[in-house]
């Protein structure tokens, strides 16, 4: 945790930089002084092996290999010819009986061997290349490894087409390619966009290898021509995998944890969402006590919002108290007890005793980190495991390699915005390469935040693993409950979509045990061969698995550009509208409530239905739902186990294989055999009711259950109503097929078919409409309008097309008849509209509904879009501050009204003050700031003072401007603290909506406290 200051400035800046500079070892630093030139290894000058160890002697320096699988070998070099181990056994694990080996010399060089690659050594200078068994180059040096006074150094040629990914969690990067960037490896507590922390000193290349360098000092890793690897010490310890066939890095990614530890399968509870604070004396909160925490879990409670766990003393200086009675009353509500480690782990058993189950480290990983942190993860995993019967599961946000086999690494303490959305995206698909398989941070971060990115924060954080709430530091809690409507709604909805999720994300959390890889993946890792992949192109979405593609909205907007769908077909999670990839989708709508979701072709994802609340809402009979996407033949093994015990390491889970087989394309039969549930664990349910959802686009003409007929229900309500049968709903996302059973044995295998229907995408792909909605349509609140919506036709004409609305309740939606739509083409048509007179002025989602027939089929396409409900404009002059602010957003904390930008609360600011003249009223803000609001073309000019607070003390450097419709009517000078007020007076008639924005100038937003003081239009 960091305290929240109130002096952002330069000074402070540089006095962090300076004290981080002496804080943390090897920090950033140059690796070589100028004056202390490198030495390179010299000519071989002698060679002796003992079994599959080879030593190499150049002079004084002394090379070693070590052979420790067909695919995977040390190489170590000490310059002064004596070999040191720093990391001994806290790192690598022991990896059983070494591989035969065999070896050769030829005239320039020796030869070492194994069925699978040969690693070239040569004599003159000593150069070392390693190339597969079929005589495929994986690297070569492109000099011998040099070495300084404290680093050592390995130059590698680059291949013209060669991509690098991994280095750990480097934050706002890593899950496109770092070719041609210099990547840090080292503790340096900056948790922010460009810091690196939970470090890991590996890399892989797309090139198929990839390079662990076995130490606790710092890397730097520079991926130009040559790519140089340097660790800040002076001994040379490396490990090299070869990886093998199309998926070589996830082979490599299989080796490195191998060797280094598999990632820890989690307990159930910790892939739910967890919440954190100080309930004991929090000077944020007032006197409180531990128990307190309770009430906090009756909010999950009483708003139906899943919460897995509950740090009750998440603060500095926060102990606890009646820790075995909070640990009883979270166990009543479905939750487990966590503590922060702050007084360290000497007190863990009896903490575990009383109920602790999770362990966010604090004092176990600051200081020196490296092994410090390692060992932390370590100590707090076994004490966990060694006084109960649970799983280790800790926390850390400065860790180190090996550190993916006893815990989660979060991204450390950061401010909430859309910045704060966007440059986490990249940190934790990336993190992936590294075989660090949680990865995560604080949902809308423990400082700043609003409703709107909190929103847009946890929905995709809900396709992570594991994430985190924090409260206590900002200026009110935050959990996902306390903004109310409609934010409440639409968090519990992704909070629910995650718990039916849990045995899809708790099988990939299985296979990371087995593979080192974790389910959150960037593009390149399943699309090796797709050249965006390695590129900005998809910098911004990840995988969740091999079915999800994610792209979060990290903009204050209601559509997303630049989605990139790779090859193969992608359906619209939310419409059921399906896409051939390659293609990248510009303008998606996107409103509050919806996240940008795709699910490849082909997918059978396993979920638990009902919208439960918790994991121990599972009953004997509960049902199992797959979500199947039929396409070609795929298949999805779920695993299961108590989800608690560490039984399971001895044996007790089960698998259960779903084989679907559709037709590639078009019109066929689906068939879908669901196997015997192997294996045994305590709950396992020896019966239960299975429940399908079948995207197919095309009604069934039949449904049978091991060749027998279910019965065909002729509604959604009978649907629901009957124990088995089977219904097509038209209007569900393009047209699905769901059907139920009734409890069937899990010991024996089952198989559904559906005859006459179609692989996803329906039996004439390309024949169902697609709709969109125009982007910015404004509504009164009670003001009687039309909306205009899009109707384009599909390969075949769309006739007796008839457009709806789905709106809210106190609205009234009318419907337009639009007879036939040719084939390709696109018809606007409008529907009427009004929203209820106490609509809340902002956005408001609602949903465009186009029923129709094509191809043979009655169909429905519905498409999510943003209405923007206007305020009433002005009527006389007015005052910015007192008007509705459409939109808000602040560099550090909420933008404030009548003061200066204080810190994370609202109206914690002071006196809006200017080259020594106050002002009652006027706008703080923070630079990157955007305030917009709505004059509705009623008013005539926009006038104010603006600069930086005198609070700031001369600090600081931005520019205003005004801007009205898209349009930049003003914009300042560059401004700074010492700079003379500057005036506004703008023009703005006409202008329907001003943005008021202010952007920092100089790089540093150190000290950027911009006011619009006495801000005001001046309407009729």
């Amino acid at each position: 945790m960091r305290p929240p200051t109130r002096f952002r400035t330069a000074v402070a800046a540089a006095l962090l930089g300076l004290l981080a500079a002496f804080a943390v070892p090897g920090g950033d630093a140059p690796a070589q002084a100028a004056d202390d030139p490198a030495t390179t290894v010299g000519d071989v000058t002698g060679f002796d092996h003992a079994g599959g160890v080879y030593r190499l002697s150049a002079g004084k320096a002394v090379a070693r290999v070590t052979f420790v699988s067909t695919e995977t070998f040390r190489l170590e070099l000490a310059p002064d010819g004596t070999f040191t181990d720093p990391t001994g056994k806290d790192i690598v694990l022991p990896q059983g009986r070494a591989p035969r080996t065999k070896w050769r010399e030829k005239s320039d060089r020796y030869e070492f061997s194994t069925s699978k690659v040969t690693l070239r050594a040569y004599k003159s200078p000593l150069r070392f290349a390693l190339y597969r068994a079929d005589g495929t180059r994986l690297w070569a040096e492109t000099k011998g490894l040099s070495w300084t006074a404290d680093t050592t150094t390995q130059s590698l040629a680059r291949g013209a087409d060669e991509q690098f990914y991994g280095a750990g969690m480097q934050n706002g990067r890593g899950n496109t390619s770092h070719r041609g960037k210099k990547v840090e490896v080292a503790v340096d507590y900056n948790w922010n966009d460009g810091g690196h922390p939970n470090s890991v000193p590996f890399y892989l290349s797309s090139a198929g290898y990839g390079v662990f360098r076995n130490t606790y000092a710092p890397n730097t890793y520079d991926f130009a021509e040559p790519v140089t690897a340097t660790t800040k010490e002076q001994r040379f310890d490396a490990y090299y995998f070869a990886g093998r066939g199309s998926d070589a890095a996830k082979d490599v990614i299989g080796q490195y944890t191998k060797l280094t530890g598999r990632p820890f399968l989690p307990p159930v509870y910790g892939l739910e969402i967890g919440d954190a604070d100080c309930y004991l004396h929090n000077a944020n909160r007032g006197e409180r006590h531990t128990l307190d925490a309770l009430k906090v879990a009756d909010g999950y409670v009483e708003h139906d919002m899943p919460n897995g766990w509950m740090l009750v003393n998440d603060g500095y200086g926060c102990g606890y108290e009646n820790l075995a009675e909070t640990s009883k009353g979270l166990a009543e509500r479905k939750m487990k007890m966590g503590l922060w480690t702050e007084d360290g782990l000497d007190k863990i058993a009896e903490q575990v005793k009383a109920g602790q189950r999770v362990a966010k480290l604090d004092v176990a990983w600051v200081g020196d980190g490296y092994k410090k942190a390692l060992d932390g993860c370590k100590d707090a995993y076994r004490g966990i495991e060694d006084n109960s019967d649970a799983r280790g599961f800790t926390w850390a946000p400065e860790s180190w390699s090996g550190a993916q086999r006893c815990g989660v690494q979060w991204s450390g303490d950061q401010s909430g915005s859309w910045e704060y959305i966007r440059w986490q995206i990249p940190t934790y698909a990336g993190s992936t390469m590294s075989g660090l398989a949680y990865t995560t941070g604080d949902v809308d971060g423990i400082f700043g935040g609003s409703p709107k990115t909190y929103v847009r924060d946890l929905q995709w954080k809900m396709f992570l693993p594991v994430t985190m709430t924090m409260d206590g530091w900002a200026a009110s809690d935050k959990q996902p409950f306390r903004y109310g409507e409609p934010y409440t709604s639409i968090n519990r909805k992704y909070l629910k979509l995650h718990e039916s999720l849990l045995p899809y994300l708790y099988s990939y959390a299985h296979e990371a045990t087995e593979t080192g890889v974790g389910a959150v993946r960037p593009l390149a890792l399943e699309y090796p061969d797709d050249p965006k992949a390695a590129t900005d192109a998809a910098k911004y979405e990840f995988l969740t698995g091999k079915d999800f593609l994610v792209a979060p909205v990290y903009q204050d907007t209601t559509t997303r550009d630049g989605i990139y769908l790779p090859k193969g077909t992608w359906t619209d999670y939310w419409s059921g509208r399906t896409y051939q990839g390659p293609t990248t989708i510009d303008g998606y709508s996107a409103p509050l409530d919806t996240l940008p979701l795709f699910v490849r072709g082909g997918a059978s994802v396993p979920m638990w239905p009902g919208g439960i609340r918790s994991y121990e809402d599972r009953k004997p009979d509960s049902p199992l739902a797959w979500d199947i996407y039929p396409q070609g033949k795929s298949s999805f093994e779920l695993y299961e186990d108590d989800g608690v015990t560490r039984r399971h390491r001895d044996g007790a889970y089960a698998t259960q294989r779903a084989d679907v087989r559709a037709p590639r394309s078009g019109a066929g039969d689906v068939s879908v055999r669901i196997g015997a549930s192997k294996g045994r664990f305590d709950g396992k349910q020896s019966a239960r009711p299975y429940a399908f959802t079948l995207h197919t686009g095309d009604a069934p003409s039949r449904v049978e259950l091991d060749g027998r007929g279910l019965p065909r229900l002729t509604s959604k309500a009978a649907y629901e109503k009957a124990a088995r049968g089977w219904f097509y709903d038209r209007d569900d996302r393009g047209g699905v097929v769901r059907v139920k059973t009734a409890p069937l044995r899990t010991d024996r295998a089952f198989e559904l078919t559906l005859d006459d229907t179609s692989a996803v995408g329906g039996a004439v792909p390309g024949a169902a409409a697609t709709v969109a909605v125009p982007a910015g349509q404004e509504l009164g609140a009670g003001a009687p309008g039309k909306v205009a919506v899009d109707v384009t036709a599909g390969t075949k004409d769309a006739t007796d097309v008839e457009v709806t609305l789905d709106a809210p309740e106190g609205w009234t939606a009318g419907a337009t008849a639009a007879g036939t739509i040719p084939a390709g083409t696109t018809r606007r048509v409008e529907v009427a509209l009004t929203p209820a007179k106490d609509a809340k002025p902002g956005e408001q989602p609602l949903t465009a509904r186009v029923r129709h027939r094509s191809a043979g089929q009655e169909r429905t396409a519905v498409q999510r879009f943003a209405l923007g409900v206007m305020p009433e404009a002005p009527g006389k002059d007015t005052w910015a501050s007192d008007m509705v602010w459409l939109k808000s957003t602040n560099g550090y904390g909420p933008a404030e009204r009548d003061r200066s930008n204080g810190e994370s609360g609202a109206a914690d600011g002071r006196t809006l003050t200017l080259a020594g003249k106050t002002y009652e009223k006027g706008i703080g803000v923070h630079a990157d700031s955007v305030i917009e609001v709505y004059p509705g073309g009623r008013c005539t000019r926009f006038t104010a003072d603006v600069g930086i607070d005198d609070e700031i003390n001369g600090y600081g450097e931005v520019a205003f401007s005004v801007e009205a419709d898209g349009k930049v009517l003003w914009t300042s000078p560059k401004v700074t603290g010492a700079s003379a007020t500057v005036p506004v007076d703008v023009d703005v008639r006409g202008a329907r909506h001003v943005e008021l924005k202010v952007k920092d100038t100089n790089g540093s937003k150190s000290g950027d406290h911009a006011d619009w003081a006495a801000a005001e239009f001046r309407c009729a």
